[in-house]
């Protein structure tokens, strides 16, 4: 039961990373001319600068706090008993794969849109 459950939700985190992605650079029906809304000329290079620049942040941030819950998790683990060591062998898996997906995302993102975005 509990197998099932973790890997319905790493189903259910690479779909929603997968239509974030799609949402992102997903293109309306119509053209908008971005000069009609804001009053200057923005290009796509800025657009993706700036997605490019939020997508750092979260890696980083996400870094940071992943790399602070392992040395949180393997001070626990050297200082716990034999039961709360296997306790936390079973909690590390789940965090791997999060951190991995973690610091992946922005590859994940591209090769979506490489696949989806030139059609």
């Amino acid at each position: 039961m509990k197998k099932t459950v973790k890997i319905l939700t790493a189903i259910m985190l690479l779909i929603t990373i997968t239509f974030i992605a799609t949402t992102v650079f997903a293109q309306s029906g119509g053209y908008i001319n971005p000069t009609e809304l804001t009053g200057t000329q923005v290009t796509t290079e800025q657009i993706q600068n700036i997605g490019n620049t939020i997508i750092g942040i979260i890696q980083a941030v996400g870094s940071i706090i992943a790399v602070a819950v392992l040395l949180v998790i393997g001070i626990k683990y050297m200082m716990g008993s034999a039961e709360e060591k296997a306790e936390y062998k079973k909690t590390l898996l789940p965090y791997v794969v999060g951190a991995i997906i973690l610091l992946f995302a922005s590859n994940i993102v591209a090769a979506i849109f490489n696949l989806f975005g030139n059609a």
